[in-house]
């Protein structure tokens, strides 16, 4: 039976790979952006079994974004399966859904209703991943030093862009949780963004955001890690002193470029290669 029609296939043809692969060459840089269909039964079950959580419900297992420096293979990949790796798997960071509480405060006995809404691993799905370095590849160093984000609000011409989805989960109908990559190239620069939007309904929204800088003149990398987030009733409250109308604060709250700037960081760090030197 062929690999790319079998329900039950957990493996791609190369070729099939390869037709699902776009690169960009820019000076001595490779940019690849990988994106296949959902994924069938065999390798969700197959992850399922290495990484020992169930699955989101879409789950893109074969795509991903890696950046190359040719000189040194130096390389950093953004792929599924190691961002599933990176979500918790103990009940230190679980989140109870909205219902949840009212359940609590009206019954007796509730130890088996919470049971029933909360799972033995982080079921929000958020990943704390920030890209899988190659083998034997230079190591990022701590640094202060920050993204030049004036440099990026320039009106240069965008040479390639693309936009990746890894996985994605409605989290039991009550709310969502994506995992996505965004590259866009230009002639002296790149930017690569890596984002976790996570809203559980009535509870709380989270943003995790991993951004990567190249430099293609200096050959300089820089990665910036942050996470945002607040509760579900403050963000409500801040769209609606903002202005907007019922109808418009449900789309907002659907939305990760609005909720972002309204989101407190609760964590933030950068690190640097440089792949010139």
């Amino acid at each position: 039976m062929n690999h790319a029609s079998s329900p039950n296939e957990p493996f791609l043809t190369p070729q099939t790979l390869a037709a699902g692969t776009t690169t960009h060459t820019q000076q001595r840089f490779q940019i690849a952006t990988r994106k296949l269909p959902i994924s069938k039964a065999g390798l969700i079950d197959g992850l399922t079994e290495r990484i020992g959580i169930p699955m989101p419900e879409m789950i893109f297992g074969d795509n991903l974004v890696s950046i190359t420096h040719a000189p040194s293979g130096w390389s950093l990949t953004f792929s599924t399966p190691d961002a599933l790796d990176a979500v918790d798997k103990t009940d230190k960071h679980m989140l109870k859904v909205a219902y949840a509480r009212d359940w609590e405060s009206t019954r007796e006995s509730t130890t088996q209703g919470i049971k029933e809404v909360v799972k033995p691993y982080d079921w929000s799905y958020s990943t704390t991943y920030i890209g899988t370095l190659g083998a034997n590849a230079r190591q990022f160093e701590p640094s202060e030093k920050p993204i030049p984000i004036e440099l990026l609000k320039r009106r240069d011409p965008i040479l390639f862009f693309d936009e990746v989805m890894l996985y994605e989960s409605e989290l039991d109908d009550n709310g969502i949780s994506m995992f996505s990559v965004k590259v866009r190239v230009h002639d002296k620069r790149m930017l690569l963004l890596c984002r976790l939007f996570m809203r559980l309904d009535n509870v709380l929204l989270r943003v995790r955001d991993t951004r990567v800088y190249v430099d293609f003149e200096t050959d300089e990398v820089i990665r910036e890690y942050t996470a945002q987030e607040d509760s579900f009733e403050n963000v409500k409250r801040k769209l609606f002193m903002s202005g907007r109308l019922p109808d418009d604060i449900t789309i907002a709250l659907r939305d990760p470029n609005v909720l972002a700037p309204l989101l407190p960081f609760v964590e933030q760090r950068r690190d640097a290669v440089n792949l010139g030197e």
